[in-house]
C-alpha cells in the first residue's frame, strides 16, 4: 500500500519509432475486442484470471487507496445463483422498469432478460467499489475518487483479459445488491460490474456495429 519514501521508476527509454510500433500494435489488438454474449464452457486456468486481476490491481487510484475488490467465481452452483437473481432483475427491467427510449437503444444489440452466459462462461468477476475503507479500530476512512478509480481498474482488467485471448461482457443488472449477499461482501462494498470472461463459443456472432473515429472522440489543441 502506501510505503514511505520513494523508489526509482522502473522505466527504460524507448525511441519514438519503438513507441509508435508498440502503440500501433496495442491499438490493433484492442480494436479486435468485442463484447461477447455467446461463450464456450471450455475451462480457463485460474492463473490467467489471477494475472489479469493483478494487472487491474496495479491501476492508478485516488491517493493510492485502491478502493476495489474483485471476486472471481468459477463455482457452477454460485454462478447458477447469480443467474437466477440477475434474470429476476433483468426481467423487471425489460418488462417495465426501462423506458421505451432505453429499450430502443438496446434493440440493435438483440438483448433480452435471459442471461445464459452467466452459467456458461467459465468465470464471472464481480467488481466492487469500496465506498469507504476500514482503518485501525474499525475507523471509517474516506475514499477519494473511488468511482473513477474503479472505472480505470476495470478498463485494465478488460484489456488484460482480451490481451490474454479471452472475451468479456460487462453486465450491469440493476439493482445489484444481491451480489453482496451471494459473494459475502461487507456493507462498505458496492457491486458495480459483473464481468463475464471466457472463450467465445465456436461460430460466435456479434452485432455489426462500428466505433467512432479519432476526429469524433478527440481534439488536439
Amino acid at each position: 500500500m502506501n510505503a514511505p519514501g520513494f523508489v526509482p521508476l522502473a522505466c527504460e527509454p524507448v525511441s519514438d519509432e519503438a513507441m509508435l510500433a508498440r502503440a500501433a500494435a496495442f491499438e490493433a489488438t484492442m480494436r479486435r475486442r468485442r463484447t461477447v454474449r455467446d461463450f464456450s464452457p471450455e475451462p480457463v486456468p485460474r492463473a490467467v484470471i489471477e494475472s489479469a486481476i493483478r494487472t487491474a490491481g496495479g491501476a492508478p487510484s485516488g491517493a493510492n487507496q485502491q478502493p476495489w475488490s474483485f471476486v472471481a467465481i468459477g463455482d457452477p452452483a454460485i454462478k447458477a445463483r447469480i443467474r437466477v437473481a440477475a434474470e429476476e432483475e433483468e426481467r423487471a427491467f425489460y418488462e417495465g422498469r426501462a423506458g421505451e427510449e432505453w429499450l430502443e437503444a438496446l434493440s440493435v444489440l438483440g438483448t433480452d432478460w435471459e442471461k445464459p452466459f452467466l452459467e456458461t462462461a467459465p468465470w464471472l468477476v464481480v467488481i466492487f467499489q469500496q465506498r469507504w475503507g476500514i482503518g485501525p479500530g474499525e475507523r471509517r476512512v474516506k475514499h477519494y475518487y473511488a468511482p473513477e478509480s474503479v472505472g480505470i481498474a476495470t478498463g485494465f482488467l478488460i484489456a488484460a483479459l482480451h490481451h490474454a485471448g479471452l472475451s468479456t461482457l460487462t453486465h450491469t443488472p440493476a439493482p445489484m445488491g444481491f451480489l453482496n449477499e451471494i459473494c459475502g461482501r461487507p456493507e462498505n462494498e458496492k457491486p458495480v460490474i459483473l464481468l463475464v470472461a471466457g472463450r467465445p463459443a465456436p461460430g460466435c456472432m456479434v452485432p455489426a456495429i462500428g466505433k467512432k473515429g479519432l476526429d469524433e472522440v478527440a481534439a488536439f489543441l
